[in-house]
């Protein structure tokens, strides 16, 4: 399952052909935080779920039971701002409504009911104004954004969108996001907003988690820089004045094989191994954690050796953009709390070859 990349992929979930994002973020004046969209070609895509945290804030995720009548979503929403912030699914139903799209409940064009599904995370306060959350507006601004981008844009990654206010063991989090080609020539993708109460850095060398499953040694900062980077850690966690221990990773898995809405429930499943790999511990009390996954249906699937292949494939694509993600955060310091950045505490140490 070695990913061959031809000319035109991003390495994102745009590479899973008519999917778009779009971010929307808040900051400034004690905002920090945001909202992504994952916009769907017109008509939908089959979708699945699977939640495994503890605290999840979500919406819509029932319609995703295969026992249910919907069979496909126009959008999935991640958003900050905690149980509040799924307001801002409101702004990406008024927006589908006025398209026309959604599941048709009358005999007119219009009369639709979009189904977007949607999950929050907890970011309530870090950029000091426990107050500033995502509202319709910001859903909005998140659709209109990924309604603008053409097909296989790349993703914006790090502290954008969902990702704006999210937090990893204490060091920034963000958005990451990840494509791979399968040998079925199948596409996955993946795009997650890691915000978790575990880490993402092995405590003991400071390399990232994720990249011991990247087919190549992860990069091993020197012992004296992963001393003064635990120290800096500590001492910023010190400042903190929201809880690190309220968080929730979230997560889109996409392929473009053709499943039907059992098949990407178990997608989904089989993505939180992607989660685990690179987040230790997961799926905590005080995680929402929850998998998204959706499947356009241009691709038929050759078998079930294909089948594992595409599962396989979505844990491996969701623990590189996990990396990803890290990688591409910035660091925080405001009057929420001090969340410095792998990339402060580490510089950027090269990947091994």
């Amino acid at each position: 399952m070695e990913a061959n990349e031809p000319a035109g992929r991003v390495d994102a979930i745009t590479d899973v052909r008519g999917l778009k994002v779009g971010h929307a973020q808040l900051t400034g004046s004690g905002a920090l935080t945001g909202t992504t969209v994952v916009l769907a070609p017109a008509g939908g895509v089959v979708a699945g779920v699977d939640v495994r945290g503890g605290g999840p804030g979500t919406h819509e995720t029932d319609a995703l039971d295969p026992r249910n009548l919907v069979q496909k979503v126009e959008a999935v929403v991640l958003t900050g701002g905690s149980a509040y912030g799924l307001a801002s699914v409101h702004g990406v139903l008024g927006w589908l409504e006025e398209h026309g799209r959604g599941f048709s409940v009358g005999p007119g064009a219009g009369q639709v009911v979009p189904v977007v599904p949607a999950a929050a995370l907890f970011d309530l306060g870090r950029g000091g104004d426990f107050g500033a959350r995502p509202d319709a507006a910001l859903g909005r601004a998140a659709v209109e954004s990924a309604a603008r981008t053409p097909v296989r844009a790349p993703v914006a990654q790090g502290a954008v969108g969902a990702g704006t206010g999210a937090v990893a063991g204490g060091m920034r989090g963000g958005v990451g996001s990840a494509g791979t080609l399968l040998e079925s020539g199948v596409t996955v993708g993946a795009l997650v907003v890691v915000n978790a109460v575990g880490s993402v850095v092995d405590p003991r060398t400071g390399a990232l988690y994720g990249e011991f499953y990247g087919g190549r040694p992860a990069a091993h900062p020197e012992a004296a820089v992963h001393r003064a980077a635990r120290a800096r850690l500590d001492r910023a966690r010190a400042r903190t004045r929201t809880g690190d221990l309220l968080n929730t990773t979230l997560a889109v898995v996409a392929t473009d094989a053709v499943l039907s809405k059992a098949q990407a429930q178990k997608l989904a499943g089989c993505a939180h191994d992607g989660l685990a790999r690179a987040i230790r511990p997961v799926h905590l009390m005080n995680d929402g954690d929850t998998v998204f996954a959706l499947a356009t249906g241009e691709r038929e699937i050759p078998g079930t050796a294909a089948m594992n292949a595409v599962l396989a494939g979505a844990a491996d694509t969701v623990t590189r953009a996990v990396v990803n993600a890290v990688r591409a955060a910035e660091g925080f310091d405001g009057p929420g709390g001090s969340f410095p950045a792998y990339r402060d505490l580490y510089g950027s140490p090269a990947r091994p070859a």
